[in-house]
């Protein structure tokens, strides 16, 4: 590309980084480098747990991902979706497949050993989905720490959290409660540019999908038959989905949204002009501006209904209680 040529793109990047600099700006009593003194390693630590178990099982980014999700979509982010019990959040069907709570836990026990009872479970959540974005060659961003962890974990809760069956009005009014908008939504959804989906959570829409290419079609009816394995994993992104990018977006553009709630993103006027920004095709335009979005868009939304100060605990295990 020729210099003149490039020169456009200057104002949009000094824009950005203005931007990014109010990002920046801590919710609450977040703030970045919260463990700087009490803690200098405590990121290091999370980042070498996920990496250890990314090397063994890259699949586990999404995993952790949908983890920090469903937390803080229930309560705020306060590593309720760790507790185990029988009617704790983890338990309810809204929750069936996560996963990734062998990599909070070995972090935490590091963590306990350099540092007990300093760092948080919810943090530890939140650096280890900062991390699997970016080892799934995603943007890295700066995550305001020094959330406390919560002490009730209630499956009927778990309610709240968005469905692959929702409809946009539904989508809408769920993140609308968490104080995330339009953007949000269809900025957070890209998240599905990595991980897979069970043939249970979207098999129903096979054979009544009018919104999908018949090539496509053809493929996920081979890799879900109908009365076939419910639990067989499908990719969410046909393309790449295990490379953080944009093609997420091109495919609901085409109509090869595997999800259906996803698919709905390009049904109404709002969500589909956010899907169209992001499915641009000047090429590493619309890529930069993605991960830029997301890294904003996880920022805020890890900073919902968050425990400071004397709010909360500081688990010594997080799957319970102290």
């Amino acid at each position: 590309m020729k210099m003149e040529s490039s020169l456009w793109l200057v104002p949009l990047m000094i824009a950005l980084a203005a931007s990014w600099s109010s990002t920046a700006v801590v919710q609450g009593q977040l703030k970045n480098g919260f463990y700087s003194s009490s803690c200098p390693k405590a990121e290091a630590i999370v980042r070498s747990a996920v990496e250890s178990a990314f090397k063994d099982d890259p699949s586990i980014a999404p995993g952790l991902l949908r983890l920090h999700f469903h937390d803080c979509f229930v309560q705020g982010c306060d590593g309720s979706v760790l507790i185990s019990g029988p009617n704790a959040e983890r338990s309810a069907p809204q929750n069936l497949g996560i996963r990734g709570f062998e990599v909070i836990d070995a972090a935490k026990t590091q963590l306990e050993a350099s540092c007990p009872g300093v760092v948080s479970c919810a943090d530890i959540l939140a650096l280890a989905a900062r991390d699997s974005v970016d080892l799934s060659n995603g943007p890295s961003w700066a995550v305001p720490t020094g959330r406390r962890d919560g002490r009730v974990s209630s499956a009927s809760q778990a309610a709240v959290l968005p469905s692959p069956l929702d409809s946009i009005a539904a989508q809408r009014q769920k993140f609308a409660a968490k104080g995330l908008d339009d953007h949000d939504l269809v900025t957070l959804a890209g998240a599905h540019t990595i991980g897979q989906t069970e043939c249970r959570f979207m098999s129903y829409r096979l054979y009544n999908f009018t919104a999908t290419g018949q090539s496509f079609l053809a493929q996920l009816q081979t890799l879900c038959p109908r009365n076939g394995n419910g639990l067989k994993k499908i990719p969410l992104d046909r393309d790449s989905h295990g490379n953080f990018d944009t093609s997420f977006f091109k495919n609901v553009k085409a109509g090869n949204g595997v999800l259906e709630s996803d698919q709905r993103l390009w049904d109404d006027a709002n969500t589909r002009r956010i899907v169209e920004n992001y499915a641009g095709t000047i090429r590493g335009l619309f890529g930069f501006r993605f991960d830029f979005e997301f890294s904003k868009a996880m920022i805020k939304m890890s900073g919902v209904e968050v425990k400071t100060g004397r709010d909360g605990e500081i688990r010594k295990v997080c799957s319970r209680v102290n």
